[in-house]
């Protein structure tokens, strides 16, 4: 059986395969979600914005480490003398007398200076003594020193005697002995009370108040009608 071939109808079908063939296998353009989108356009903002931040670190990296060096906390190096010393602000000691009358000290600072903290270094000092007639007396100073072991005040610079009957009497420095209830002093004194007003070269105060002496040379106008005793 003879087959006879046209060309020219051969050339159409030829053609018609290869525009099937190059329509099914022409590329698709692929679908970008918004999610996607949105997610680019944040990191078109943010990397360079992290990059930027990062150069000025590494600039500026020396500088904190500077900083860093000078405000670190090390350890103090400690005298073994200065751990001897205790400061106290507002202190405050407590005591009776021989005959139990109790007594009071206070200051703005207390320092501790003697081995079993016995010597007491104050700054503004003040001493209230009860009496047994119920009555008081207060003496503060500038300074004071404080034995604690054998309750003696001594007392320096403004020193101020009130007693709540009226009397009033100061001098440059004194001593109290807490435990007898006696006070001494050697500086010039002066003073006021109900009686009038007094001067001396010094004076001794017995048993809290009891009896008082002014000693040395010494003048004393008394108000009219009033004795120093009453």
């Amino acid at each position: 059986m003879k087959v006879t071939v046209n060309q020219a109808d051969e050339k159409p079908s030829s053609g018609r395969k290869a525009r099937q063939r190059i329509a099914f296998t022409a590329p698709r353009k692929p679908r970008v979600s918004q999610s996607y989108g949105r997610f680019v356009g944040i990191m078109r903002i943010l990397l360079p914005t992290i990059a930027t931040a990062l150069v000025i670190l590494v600039a500026l990296w020396p500088q904190l480490s500077d900083q860093q060096r000078r405000f670190s906390i090390t350890p103090a190096k400690v005298n073994p003398t200065d751990t001897e010393t205790v400061t106290m602000v507002n202190g405050v000691f407590t005591g009776v007398d021989e005959k139990q009358r109790p007594f009071t000290l206070t200051a703005d600072t207390v320092q501790l200076a003697s081995a079993g903290f016995a010597k007491v270094d104050m700054v503004s000092p003040k001493a209230d003594i009860l009496m047994q007639d119920g009555s008081w007396i207060a003496v503060t100073a500038e300074t004071g020193k404080y034995n604690r072991d054998e309750k003696i005040l001594n007392l320096e610079g403004a020193v101020n005697l009130f007693h709540d009957s009226g009397y009033e009497f100061r001098t440059d420095a004194a001593t109290v002995y807490m435990n007898a209830g006696n006070a001494r002093g050697s500086m010039p004194v002066e003073g006021q009370g109900p009686f009038g007003n007094l001067k001396a070269e010094g004076f001794v105060i017995h048993n809290r108040g009891e009896r008082i002496e002014f000693t040395g040379r010494s003048t004393l106008i008394l108000h009219p009608g009033q004795t120093p005793g009453g």
